[in-house]
């Protein structure tokens, strides 16, 4: 089947962003919505594949064998316990990634190679808190990139050169690239700061700043070790709903 597929790199180089949080819960809400997704976890500490569940250290192949030795990621696809929601998982070996893609033939392709047979209306790109060879792969496979960014004084430091490698990418290896949107994450409403800090990223990123805010929240940070998404852990959190928000606002910027 040869379903258009949108592909989202969430990245920032900085880590401790709320990344992982936003590319789970985003790809889970809008698998609720009847889309089929597919997270990929491309961080080499599997933060996303333990978050859905599943025991990282008992798969038989991962990522890594995808992107390094070639093997067809249609294998590796797992299921979660998300209804539409399939995972490319990963564990520790990915790191070695880094070292072993620098001398293969497209190096900066493998993963857009890689994606190609797969049957997904979104794949959502959980990217290392890196600006290497790994992120170049999600930034060449992906149609846009979202950025999620906290709520902390320095929260624009690093992103001009987040932004620059996405230029770069734009023009040498894939003319399609678009920023989605920034989203702020880990907000704090009590605090002037975290407003502060809104209105900069505003001025910066104008339109491209969505609406949704997700809020500092124990289940948000609680979920993941229990293997499970938001709406799994507390369907009626702050962070449940503001995932839902954020998932209405990608699909209005995806499907129109």
């Amino acid at each position: 089947m040869g379903t258009m597929k949108h592909i989202i790199a969430v990245t920032n180089q900085k880590g401790g962003v709320g990344k992982t949080t936003t590319a789970v819960n985003l790809a889970a809400q809008l698998a609720t919505e009847r889309r089929r997704v597919l997270l990929v976890d491309l961080d080499p500490q599997g933060n996303a594949t333990s978050s859905l569940a599943i025991d990282k250290e008992a798969l038989p192949k991962t990522l890594y064998d995808v992107v390094v030795s070639g093997s067809s990621a249609v294998d590796i696809v797992l299921p979660t316990n998300t209804q539409n929601l399939f995972l490319l998982p990963t564990n520790s070996q990915l790191a070695q990634a880094e070292v072993d893609l620098v001398g293969l033939p497209r190096r900066e392709f493998r993963l857009h190679d890689a994606l190609k047979p797969v049957d997904a209306e979104v794949v959502i790109i959980d990217c290392p808190p890196a600006l290497g060879l790994l992120t170049i792969n999600a930034l060449t496979a992906a149609d846009t990139v979202l950025i999620p960014v906290q709520s902390e004084y320095f929260a624009l430091e690093g992103l001009g050169q987040l932004l620059q490698t996405v230029q770069l990418v734009k023009q040498g290896l894939n003319q399609r690239l678009e920023i989605l949107g920034v989203v702020l994450t880990m907000f704090n409403k009590r605090m002037t700061l975290s407003e502060q800090v809104q209105a900069e990223v505003a001025q910066h990123f104008g339109d491209k700043l969505f609406k949704t805010v997700v809020p500092r929240n124990v289940r948000l940070a609680e979920a993941p070790s229990y293997g499970r998404t938001i709406f799994e852990h507390d369907k009626w959190s702050k962070g449940a709903r503001a995932y839902k928000h954020l998932a209405s606002e990608v699909e209005k910027r995806l499907f129109g």
